[in-house]
Parts: C-alpha cells; sequence; structure tokens
C-alpha cells in the first residue's frame, strides 16, 4: 500500500459486472479532476487470443481439460504484483493494452486478440485503478493483494453472473450457447480456487441478486434488469461508514447485519457515488500531506 500513489482495484469474474463499476469510478474521478492511470486485467494475460487457443489445446492433450485465464497459469501475476509494487512505491511501471476487437487494434494497426508492446507508466497520475479477474490474488508466492489500497469485490450470484456472460458472448462476440456452456465449465476448477478467495480480501464487495426467477440460467431469454434485483453490499470494516446517512440517501434499502447494506439494483450507481468519494477523497487526502 502507498501513501503517495495509490491503487484501487475492482475483481471480479467475466461476466460479473466490473465494466460496469469502472465506469462509476470514472465519473468520480472525472467530477474530482483526479488523474487515474487505467490498467485492464486482460493485458495481464499471459497469451495473445491465439496463443491462448494453441495452449488449451495443448493442455487438453496432456489431460487438463480445465485450463482458462482464472487460473494463475495462464496470467502474468509476478508482474502485475510488481506493477503494483513499483507504482505504489514510486509511481512507475510498465503496462500494456489488450486489443479486444477491430476498433480497439486499429489505431495500433494491430490484429484485434492481441497485446500492444509493454510501455512506461505516464508520470503525473494521481492513482492506479485495475478492473479484472485478478486484483485480490494472493498465493504463497505473490500477492498482489498486498499492494492495494482500495479493494472492490464484483460478485453476482453465479447463475446471474452465467446469464450476463451467457447474452454477453454469444450476443457480442457471437459464439454459440455450447461454446459458452464449455466455458463456464472449463473454468470452474479456477473460478473456486482463484477467483471466490479473493472476495474474503475484497474492502467493500457488491453482489447484485435477482428477484426474478433465474433457476436454469441457460434458458433465459433476458438479463434480469437492475429494477428486478437487489443489491447486497459487504464492508469487510464498517468502522467510519456512514449507515445511517446511506439508510436516508438509498430509498428502500436496510441492513442486514451490521456490516451489510442491502438496496434496490437500480440505487447502485448511486451507492457507489456516495461509499467511495469519501474513500478516494480520504486517500487523496493522504496523498498531498504524504508530499
Amino acid at each position: 500500500m502507498s501513501r503517495k500513489h495509490p491503487i484501487i482495484a475492482v475483481t471480479g469474474s467475466s461476466g460479473a459486472g466490473t465494466t460496469t463499476v469502472m465506469n462509476s469510478f470514472k465519473h468520480i474521478f472525472r467530477r474530482e479532476k483526479i488523474q487515474a492511470q487505467i490498467v485492464e486485467g486482460d493485458s495481464f494475460h499471459r497469451y495473445d487470443r491465439k496463443a491462448m487457443r494453441a495452449e488449451m489445446k495443448a493442455q487438453e492433450e496432456k489431460g487438463n481439460m480445465n485450463f482458462s485465464h482464472f487460473g494463475p497459469e495462464a496470467n502474468l501475476l509476478k508482474e502485475l504484483a510488481t506493477l503494483f509494487k513499483a507504482y505504489g512505491e514510486t509511481g512507475t511501471g510498465k503496462i500494456r493494452k489488450y486489443l479486444h476487437d477491430a476498433g480497439e487494434a486499429e489505431p495500433f494497426k494491430q490484429d484485434p486478440g492481441t497485446f500492444t508492446p509493454w510501455m512506461d507508466v505516464e508520470l503525473g497520475s494521481d492513482l492506479m485503478f485495475y478492473e479484472g479477474l485478478h486484483g485480490a490474488y494472493a498465493d504463497t508466492e505473490i500477492n498482489v493483494a498486498s499492494h492495494v489500497d482500495l479493494l472492490v469485490g464484483v460478485v453476482p450470484i453465479i447463475n446471474l453472473e452465467w446469464i450476463q456472460k451467457l447474452h454477453r458472448d454469444q450476443k457480442l462476440r457471437g459464439y454459440s450457447q455450447e461454446a459458452v456452456t464449455d466455458t463456464i465449465l472449463r473454468r470452474m476448477p479456477d473460478y473456486v480456487s482463484h477467483i471466490c478467495p479473493q472476495f474474503s480480501r475484497t474492502h467493500v464487495n457488491f453482489q447484485r441478486v435477482p428477484t426474478v426467477d433465474t433457476s436454469n440460467p441457460f434458458i433465459a431469454n433476458d438479463i434480469p434488469s437492475p429494477d428486478e434485483s437487489m443489491v447486497v453490499i459487504r464492508f469487510a470494516n464498517p468502522k467510519g461508514i456512514d449507515f445511517p446517512y446511506l439508510l436516508s440517501m438509498l430509498d428502500n434499502s436496510w441492513m442486514t447485519r451490521p456490516n451489510t447494506l442491502v438496496i434496490p439494483g437500480g440505487k447502485m450507481g448511486l451507492a457507489m457515488q456516495l461509499i467511495f468519494t469519501p474513500m478516494i477523497m480520504k486517500l487523496m487526502d493522504i496523498k498531498s500531506k504524504s508530499f
């Protein structure tokens, strides 16, 4: 962790909705005139798209049917921890971009599914903001989470997470339902071993719970809307959280435990603004006093 160069990380699995959370943080950064260095978790995958397919095939031939981006072997987690450590200490580090589609790839004159060359972090940023799979990762050798000042988990209940992934991958990426289902099944061991434990290290978790039937996510025609869901917000340390204020500002919300707030799904964006703005401004205040 760092006083001079704070790091915020949003962690959640593919299809969990971390991008929506990232956009909420960007609104805060823009409003408060905070210059954030954005780091996308996909940029720390070990393999580009073509190489990943080849490695998955090679792993299957060895009998490993569960090789996935959720696991450490398919990611540069040591390099991610090194980036966080370097940034926290000096405001520097090495980053790159993963080019998801033709629109992202065209300015770089590269193919989609490839990485840009490594580059230095631009000097002068106020903080670093990471969004991806492994912001709270830790094992016996690598501890990414230890370098992060504010850790946020985004964790829809599993059926909702699957619905969101099925719809995104089929409609936006053109995959068949069978292909997406195969991906879900292949990733499950790594999800249990390497994704779930991260949510015990986060400072705040947002878990969206639908209020409509999602018993069989593989036949759902639509993703439950925000108005068809509630959001469970858990604070690892509730000390300093002004719950009476949050309850007064978020209509139809209530507390189920001393550290747990439940709000209507449509209020999630507002809740993030109310919760994280003072946390971010505190980090900025500490930063200003450390120079």
